[in-house]
């Protein structure tokens, strides 16, 4: 059984009440419930997103601003997931990727560089 630190959960939830130990952290890490209050994780199951103004998605497309460009580079469903494993893990962040062809691809270039 894996302890996580206190200071990780509460990084990555500010629902402290709820996450406290590892099993939760798999259930409910690196969510909170939005407006609907619905502990359920939304399933984004769109490409590409709306624009408030071509300036903000001009921001966005220069990676000057975080927020969902297309879903290949950032689907908030796959960041809950990413958050709930580094939180699992008690790292600072996790990458899903969609084959172990990428993951293998990206651990070698990590490693070269």
């Amino acid at each position: 059984r894996r302890s996580i630190s206190t200071t990780t959960t509460l990084q990555m939830s500010k629902d402290a009440d709820l996450v406290r130990g590892f099993e939760s952290i798999c259930l409910h890490g690196g969510y909170l419930p939005d407006e609907t209050t619905s502990r359920g994780i939304p399933l984004y199951r769109t490409a590409p997103y709306c624009f408030e103004s071509s300036d903000k998605a001009a921001k966005l497309f220069a990676l000057e601003e975080l927020g969902n460009i297309y879903t290949r580079l950032m689907n908030p469903t796959t960041d809950i997931l990413e958050k709930r494993f580094a939180a699992m893990e008690g790292g600072a962040a996790a990458l899903a990727l969609s084959s172990g062809t990428a993951a293998c691809f990206y651990a070698v270039i990590n490693t070269c560089e």
